[in-house]
């Protein structure tokens, strides 16, 4: 596919280098130039120096064999008005990134009038998966297949529990349940799981497994499986209200801390439910008076990456809660995976990868099966969602009788209603929906998971 990006922050190197690594042809747009030479020879695409808003530089991007046009930069406005200029030049899909809450109740309208394939807004992203993350605590991450009928949760292996020096054979025979572990990060490391494969205090699994399954599992290693009851929120901003409009419906009681007096005032008048407190979460004596000790969730929101940080630390060392920590720049990315804070929310990296999942489902129409693709340990394993065709090499034979390459994992067979967790004697069906977990490689038809 031939696509032109905008902006070239975050946002936008991180579609560049996933994108880039799936045989697209890439133009970067941006105003300054050193960000366009960084891009451009680190992943080795076209840049251009200018402004994506005018019908010139789009020309000169090619828009008229584009296949998908994305604006990313950091204003909204900014970005609907490329995806305008883009769409009166050419048919090809639009999509743009509006972060304004004022914008969210006009996403529809903006969509039919301008035309819009998609409008992402990463704070509500980010607040779904919060709110997603806070119904299964017991997960570091949750990502969804088949419109959300799968879950592939990932977790941390805690103190004491009884999977520590277990081989994962032996998970089904010892605990009793019928779960699948799908991969195991150790450090910088991480595995497709294999039966022998030992864990280790510390790893992180992946597993995939039914709801009711995967509370069992979660019971029998001593790992908190109940959904909170209360949460504290540092920060006012735009996720937390977000954050707040979805969970109002689910019993969870929320509490507001923010330093600033004039925020406060604002989030309290637009949210009478919740109960918003001024003061500074860097204030330990403070924080427990509020209730720190005791909180089944602590989320860090405040508009700083290193006080989101700090204040996970803290919060960490006095309750025994679950965590999230959002941060935004690629160096605290970097900096929190080496720290134990749980579940870390990077709204960019979010919004990047729904719009790589818009873009496989299109590749999807023009000739693949891939029905999404998941980049799940970034830069090292992926998860895929195929649809299962007529005549397909890898149906009505047992899963034991076929050839696999290496590091492919069989994770769900969806059929119907029905999840299967599959075991070798189970078959594949024309129809059935297969959730592949692998090593980064090209698939681009479920018949490239065989040797």
């Amino acid at each position: 596919m031939n696509i032109i990006i905008v902006g070239g922050g975050m946002v936008g190197e991180n579609l560049v280098a996933q994108l880039n690594e799936e045989d697209n042809n890439i133009t970067i747009i941006d105003t300054i130039p050193e960000t366009v030479n960084k891009i451009a020879t680190r992943y080795d695409v076209m840049g251009i120096v200018g402004n994506g808003a005018t019908h010139q530089i789009q020309e000169e991007a090619g828009i008229s064999q584009a296949d998908l046009f994305i604006a990313v930069t950091g204003s909204d406005e900014l970005n609907l008005l490329c995806c305008l200029v883009a769409r009166k030049s050419t048919r090809c899909p639009t999509i743009a990134r509006l972060r304004d809450p004022e914008y969210s109740k006009d996403v529809p309208f903006l969509k039919d009038e301008l035309g819009l394939a998609m409008v992402i807004n990463p704070e509500y992203v980010a607040a779904k998966e919060i709110a997603r993350v806070l119904r299964f605590p017991s997960a570091l991450k949750i990502e969804t297949f088949a419109n959300g009928r799968v879950e592939l949760m990932k977790f941390r292996i805690p103190e004491g529990s009884a999977l520590i020096d277990m081989a994962v054979k032996e998970v089904i025979t010892k605990l009793h349940c019928d779960i699948l572990v799908c991969t195991v990060e150790r450090g910088t490391e991480a595995y497709i799981a294999n039966g022998n494969f030992v864990f280790k205090e510390k790893d992180i699994l992946s597993i995939i497994a039914s709801p009711k399954n995967a509370n069992e599992f979660f019971r029998k290693i001593n790992y908190k499986a109940d959904s909170v009851k209360d949460a504290i929120i540092i920060g006012a901003g735009a996720v937390s209200q977000y954050l707040c409009d979805i969970m109002k419906k689910s019993g969870i009681s929320l509490k507001v801390i923010e330093k600033h007096p004039d925020a406060c005032e604002e989030f309290s008048a637009l949210n009478p439910d919740v109960n918003v407190i001024n003061g500074d979460a860097s204030d330990n004596e403070m924080m427990l008076e509020e209730g720190l000790a005791t909180t089944d969730a602590y989320i860090a929101l405040s508009q700083r990456d290193e006080e989101n940080i700090l204040n996970s630390l803290s919060a960490k060392n006095t309750a025994k809660c679950k965590l999230i920590t959002m941060v935004t720049k690629h160096e605290s990315a970097e900096l929190v995976s080496h720290l134990d804070l749980d579940t870390i929310i990077n709204p960019k990296t979010v919004t990047s990868d729904m719009i790589i999942r818009y873009v496989r489902a299109t590749k999807n129409s023009l000739g693949s099966n891939v029905e999404t693709l998941y980049n799940f340990i970034p830069g090292k394993i992926q998860a895929s969602e195929f649809k299962v065709v007529e005549n397909s090499p890898i149906t009505d034979i047992p899963l034991s009788k076929l050839s696999f390459k290496n590091t492919i994992l069989i994770a769900s067979i969806l059929r119907g209603d029905k999840v299967i967790i599959p075991r070798g004697h189970d078959v594949i069906l024309p129809g059935d929906s297969v959730i592949v977990v692998s090593e980064i490689m090209p698939l681009h038809d479920i018949a490239d998971i065989l040797k």
